[in-house]
Order: C-alpha cells, then sequence, then structure tokens
C-alpha cells in the first residue's frame, strides 16, 4: 500500500522546512529566503517562478467566473493571514506576484500563499471536472 499524494506533499514540505534550518536558514515567516532557500522551495510550487525578485505565477480557467471565483477563495485566506497578493485578472487568466513588501524580498510568506493559490486552483479544476 502506497503513500497518498497529500501524504508525500506533507513529508516534502517537512523535508524542505527541515533543511532550510540545517542550511541556517529560519523558519520566521518574515526573513527574505535566500537564493538556496527559493530554490530548494521552488520544485513543490508548480507554475511559480521568479520574476523581477517577485514569485510570479499565471493561472488560467474556463471562464471568468471561475478565475473570479479563484481570486475570492484566494481573498479570504489572504486576509486571514494579513498578506496580500499583487494581481490582475482579464476574463479567465489571473497573474498573480507575490513578495513580502515589509520585508523587502520573497519570504515564508510567500511561499505558504502561493501554496494555498495552488490548492486552491486545483479545487476549482476538479469542481470544473465533476460537475
Amino acid at each position: 500500500m502506497g503513500l497518498s499524494k497529500s501524504t508525500i506533499d506533507i513529508r516534502v514540505r517537512d523535508s524542505i522546512n527541515a533543511l532550510l534550518i540545517a542550511q541556517g536558514g529560519t523558519m520566521n515567516t518574515l526573513s527574505v529566503l535566500s537564493t538556496s532557500e527559493l530554490e530548494l522551495a521552488l520544485p513543490e510550487l508548480k507554475g511559480w517562478s521568479i520574476e523581477q525578485g517577485k514569485l510570479h505565477c499565471r493561472f488560467q480557467f474556463s471562464s471568468f467566473i471561475e478565475a473570479f471565483g479563484f481570486m475570492t477563495s484566494v481573498a479570504l485566506v489572504a486576509e486571514t493571514m494579513g498578506h496580500h497578493p499583487e494581481w490582475c485578472n482579464v476574463y479567465n487568466r489571473v497573474s498573480v506576484n507575490l513578495t513580502t513588501h515589509d520585508a523587502g524580498g520573497i519570504t515564508m510568506n510567500d511561499i505558504h500563499l502561493a501554496r494555498k493559490m495552488n490548492e486552491l486552483a486545483a479545487s476549482l479544476a476538479m469542481e470544473s471536472l465533476l460537475g
């Protein structure tokens, strides 16, 4: 019996966090991540890249309503985190840039929000397939 995808994702996330700490990194969510820390975190963030010093991703949905629904869901999460994305919506596309302005760069807050955005986008895609 194999491990579920969510179990593997949690173990990968925990391994990345342990590596960050072992390499002298910190789990302080407001510390700017080093290049090596970002290189460790990026592979788990499907579709994300670094552009102009910010985490960047472009999501595409089947309709404007799905794109706007995604933004609404993210807005609720972002508000609870006290961390808000820079984003733009054009019809069925949402472009996102994440950075922690107070820290002056990309922090674990950005990684956490990017991860959550991927989860929300995936759940919308599943609902679309089921619905």
